[in-house]
């Protein structure tokens, strides 16, 4: 991976001169005090709101989905919401890529962190199953600290951005690994290490099953499972969450004992159950930009 302190030729193209301009805002307001930044994330949100029409009804289509009984005035109103979050979250992510000397940890309040530090003890690998809830990259780099793991990730099409993002990532955790880099993953868990794994997005039909997220049959990834079953690593969800303090909440819980089982599609049902969960504390914060429900059984109407 290209290093940010020896830019090549390939960064300074002039498709990333936006690029830059946009990260050179955005080191500018990191500057500032954090409600300040809180105030210019919310904005920058507003404006993507006005700007990011197909993500506007991306956004509007997955809270339809998940909350069906919403009057629309009420889902209009989530959607400003959750663009304002965003931003936000824009901003935190960024902060947590480009300066990953500050103290995050003082920020973040933790519930169930013993959980962690018993597996770590113990010698014990662990699969910590997250969500894209807002202000992850922050607080996962404030618990990184506490007990140290590694991530999985999607690799960026911006070369720019996945360049920062994983130079950041480098320094607050343990390693970075490629989302399809099964036998990484499975490598660290049977070494006794945490590995972050994000089971709540839409990665197409094959590894997947159709079970309920919010009653509605969504393509679920089965490798939560299985890597979970085949490594006997212990399971334990994560979610976290921005309080109106301006401070930051993170919780860890354990999985049920029968989990993993010997029926994939009850696992699966159980992992989305517990993202549910996760979702409904704070649904103005969810990600809700991803195209969660893109694959469809064969013969029915796609949602975007």
């Amino acid at each position: 991976m290209k290093s940010l302190s020896n830019p090549s030729y390939d960064l300074i193209h002039p498709k990333y001169w936006l690029s830059w301009v946009g990260i050179a805002l955005l080191s500018i307001v990191c500057l500032l005090p954090r409600r300040s930044r809180t105030a210019f994330g919310s904005l920058i949100g507003l404006l993507a709101l006005v700007i990011a029409k197909r993500r506007r009804k991306i956004v509007g289509k997955n809270l339809r989905v998940c909350f069906p009984n919403l009057p629309d005035k009420e889902v209009k109103e989530k959607i400003v919401r959750n663009f304002r979050s965003s931003g936000t979250a824009i901003l935190e992510t960024f902060e947590a890529w480009a300066f990953p000397q500050r103290d995050f940890e003082s920020l973040v309040e933790f519930e169930g962190l013993e959980l962690l530090m018993e597996a770590k003890k113990r010698g014990q690998g662990v699969l910590l199953v997250g969500n894209h809830l807002c202000s992850l990259d922050l607080c996962g780099a404030a618990l990184s600290r506490k007990v140290p793991f590694h991530v999985m990730y999607k690799r960026n099409k911006n070369l720019l951005i996945n360049t920062i993002m994983n130079n950041g990532r480098k320094r607050n955790f343990e390693s970075i690994v490629e989302r399809k880099n099964v036998r990484r993953v499975i490598k660290i868990l049977r070494e006794g290490s945490i590995i972050w794994y994000g089971p709540d997005q839409d990665f197409g039909e094959k590894n997947s099953v159709f079970v309920p997220f919010f009653g509605f049959p969504t393509a679920t990834i089965t490798a939560t499972s299985r890597i979970a079953q085949s490594t006997k690593a212990s399971v334990i969800f994560m979610s976290q969450y921005r309080k109106e303090n301006g401070r930051y909440f993170v919780k860890l819980s354990a999985a049920s004992k029968n989990f993993p089982s010997n029926d994939i599609s009850a696992d699966c049902e159980l992992i989305n159950k517990k993202i549910e969960e996760a979702i409904l504390l704070a649904p103005d914060q969810y990600w809700w930009l991803h195209r969660r429900f893109k694959t469809r059984p064969l013969g029915e109407e796609k949602i975007y």
